[in-house]
């Protein structure tokens, strides 16, 4: 059985695939965070923007592979092809490759928002990494590197060697988000590897 927080359709909001629409499903936990406030000052992400526990979310709740899939299928509600993201908390400590198959088995196009601590070893379509400092970065290969900005221990000129078809720096939402967008700004104007990514859907209001 899946836990899972969350499960709604949206507007993709951020990164490459920015305007899609997408059935977001939320798994629970994380092994850079708890998600409980006692924790996150020491925790490797204490910046995490995002509530992953317990099942309590739109749709949320324990789900076999075959339940989950019927469940996309329903909020779906389309003759188009379906896309799929997987994001959490960490998708990898739950997902695998069952639910993997019955995804593209019923026509959906399936993605991942991990950390890149845990080894991908099946087929994704797309794979977007967003690594946090002072974590064993393990998946060095995707379609989407998406660095939370900024992470003063990183080194992007080391990040960008790594084999991904985009790089992203997505100012950090914190107290210091209006400097954070203008240093990840100047930062992009002076390496255009890196491109810009914003979360539009905050500024638009979706969830």
């Amino acid at each position: 059985m899946y836990s899972i927080k969350e499960i709604y359709k949206t507007i993709q909001g951020e990164g490459a695939q920015s305007g899609r629409t997408a059935v977001f499903v939320r798994f629970t936990g994380c092994n850079l965070w708890s998600g409980k406030e006692k924790h996150r000052e020491s925790s490797i992400c204490n910046f995490c923007d995002t509530d992953f526990v317990g099942t309590d979310g739109i749709n949320g709740g324990k789900y076999s592979c075959k339940s989950l899939v019927s469940k996309i299928k329903d909020i779906w509600q389309s003759k188009e092809r379906g896309y799929i993201v997987f994001t959490g908390g960490e998708p990898m400590l739950q997902l695998d490759e069952e639910l993997i198959l019955l995804c593209k088995e019923n026509n959906f196009e399936t993605a991942i928002e991990t950390n890149g601590t845990i080894k991908i070893d099946f087929d994704i379509d797309w794979i977007c990494v967003s690594p946090k400092a002072g974590s064993d970065l393990v998946v060095k290969n995707g379609n989407e590197l998406k660095v939370v900005f900024p992470q003063s221990e990183f080194n992007l000129d080391m990040m960008k060697k790594l084999s991904f078809e985009h790089y992203f720096l997505q100012p950090m939402d914190s107290k210091e988000i209006d400097q954070n967008t203008k240093n990840a700004i100047s930062y992009c104007l002076k390496d255009p590897v890196w491109k810009l990514s914003i979360q539009q859907h905050k500024l638009l209001g979706i969830d």
